[in-house]
């Protein structure tokens, strides 16, 4: 049985349009996944190489916004390509998914979705305890979790951005099979699947 590593942050929209289907393709081939938000602006750009958006320059920035606004269409989601919280710290609501984790009794794959939804399909601030209860409730978490288990949230959200840098990880979402195949980006779902297949 593949096991896959799965890092993600919060605030990310190419998180955002990678839905729900990793869950579908791990089911499809009864492989195992370990959730992994991590601090991707303040912890894995710094040190792999990256560039945070608003230092980057405008051709990247255009490039960037239309394949944002073709890959929702693709994937038919909504998006807004200026959404007022984009840049919102993402420790509270990567805090909370920890606790989730922990708690159990729900849906982790929806949970990112609904919180990268949230940022932006919904235009909300996900760093705000009623929106990270609200995005709790609708992937069948208990809302009270929201503003619990800081402390070991942290300690989870760093511990998992070191182990990211150490295993290669420079962007998001990014996802490693087994500790040692990798697959940058939602546009290569498509080859994770082919290769839990034997086909790649």
């Amino acid at each position: 049985m593949a096991h896959i590593d799965y890092f993600f942050s919060t605030v990310s929209p190419y998180t955002y349009l990678a839905g729900t289907r990793l869950e579908s393709i791990a089911a499809r081939h009864g492989a195992t996944i370990a959730y992994k938000p991590m601090d991707l602006t303040g912890g894995i750009f710094p040190r792999t190489g990256g560039t945070p958006v608003a230092e980057r320059p405008p051709a990247r920035l255009e490039l960037r916004a239309q394949d944002l606004r073709r890959q929702a269409k693709k994937h038919a989601l909504a998006i807004d390509l200026d959404p007022p919280y984009r840049a919102v710290n993402a420790a509270p609501s990567s805090y909370a998914f920890i606790a989730a984790k922990a708690a159990g009794g729900g849906d982790l794959g929806a949970l990112v979705h609904a919180f990268t939804g949230a940022v932006w399909r919904d235009r909300r601030d996900i760093a705000q305890d009623d929106v990270i209860a609200d995005c709790l409730a609708a992937a069948g978490f208990d809302r009270s979790l929201a503003g619990m288990a800081m402390l070991a949230g942290a300690e989870d959200y760093s511990r998992n951005t070191e182990q990211a840098v150490l295993a290669g990880v420079f962007g998001a979402p990014f996802y490693i099979v087994d500790g040692t195949e990798k697959f940058w980006g939602q546009d290569k779902l498509e080859d994770l699947d082919l290769f839990l297949a034997g086909k790649l």
